[in-house]
C-alpha cells in the first residue's frame, strides 16, 4: 500500500488504537481521534512516530467538532485517502429492563457519528480516489432480544449500503467490517468469552480494505472467532 493518509475515530484504545499502530508501522500517516484527553496523549505518547501521527480530541457524534477533525487532517498532513468510522460503544443494557438514559449517546455514536464522518470526509476522498470503512458488527446482522446496540449496527449496515450507492459514483470505496467477539476495552466489564478474537485481525482487515487497488470496492467483511456459536 503507498504511503496514506488516514483517519480513525474513536482511536484511543481497541481496534481503533491497533489499526492505527498497525498503519503507523507500515509508513502511514494517521490521524486519531477521541473524547477523553488524557487516553489520547497516553495513545500518542505510546505509538511514537511523531511525524507522522495526529491526535485530535473530538466527539464523534458531535458535527462541528467532526468538520474541525477532518479539516485539520487535510491542512496538517494535505489530503486525506481513507476515513475509519471505529468509534462506538455498548450500554450492556436492554429495551426491557435497561437504564434509557444511557442510551442517547450511544445511539448518536454509533448511528450519527459514521454519517458525519461520511459528510465531512467524502469531498476530501473523492479528491484521493480513497476510501470509507465503517465498523459494524455481527450484531447487525443478527437480532436478539431488546437489544438496542444491535439495532444501531443494524443501522450501520444500512447506512454503508446507501452511503456505497453515493460514494461509489464520485468514485471512492466503501467498505463494512463486522467483526464479532473481540477482546477490546469495549466490553467494559462484561465477561469476555473465552473464544474472543484480539484486536489484530481486525486491524488486518481494514489494512487489506484499504490496500485495495483502484476500480476495486471491497463492500463487506465479518469476522467471527472460531467457536462464536452466532
Amino acid at each position: 500500500m503507498a504511503s496514506k493518509t488516514v483517519l480513525i475515530t474513536g482511536a484511543t484504545s481497541g481496534i481503533g488504537a491497533h489499526t492505527a499502530r498497525l498503519l503507523l508501522e507500515r509508513g502511514h500517516r494517521v490521524v486519531v481521534t477521541g473524547r477523553n484527553e488524557s487516553k489520547l496523549k497516553l495513545f500518542l505518547e505510546d505509538a511514537g512516530h511523531p511525524d507522522r501521527v495526529l491526535g485530535l480530541v473530538s466527539d464523534a457524534a458531535d458535527w462541528e467538532a467532526t468538520e474541525s477533525a477532518v479539516t485539520r487532517t487535510v491542512e496538517h498532513f494535505g489530503a486525506l485517502d481513507a476515513a475509519v468510522a471505529n468509534a462506538g460503544f455498548m450500554t450492556g443494557d436492554s429495551i426491557g429492563d435497561g437504564d434509557p438514559t444511557r442510551w442517547s449517546p450511544m445511539v448518536l455514536t454509533n448511528v450519527l457519528g459514521p454519517a458525519l464522518l461520511a459528510h465531512a470526509a467524502l469531498p476530501h476522498l473523492e479528491a484521493t480516489g480513497g476510501r470509507l470503512v465503517l465498523l459494524g458488527s455481527v450484531a447487525g446482522l443478527k437480532n436478539s432480544p431488546g437489544n438496542l446496540y444491535s439495532a444501531t449496527k443494524w443501522a450501520t449496515t444500512g447506512l454503508a449500503e446507501n452511503l456505497r450507492l453515493l460514494a461509489t459514483a464520485r468514485g471512492v470505496g466503501v467498505t463494512l467490517i463486522n467483526p464479532g467477539m473481540i477482546d477490546t476495552p469495549f466490553w467494559e466489564g462484561v465477561s469476555v468469552p473465552p473464544f474472543a478474537l484480539p484486536p489484530q485481525p481486525i486491524a488486518e482487515a481494514i489494512c487489506f480494505a484499504l490496500d485495495q487497488p483502484a476500480g476495486v470496492d471491497l463492500n463487506t467483511l465479518t469476522i467471527r472467532p472460531m467457536g462464536q456459536p452466532a
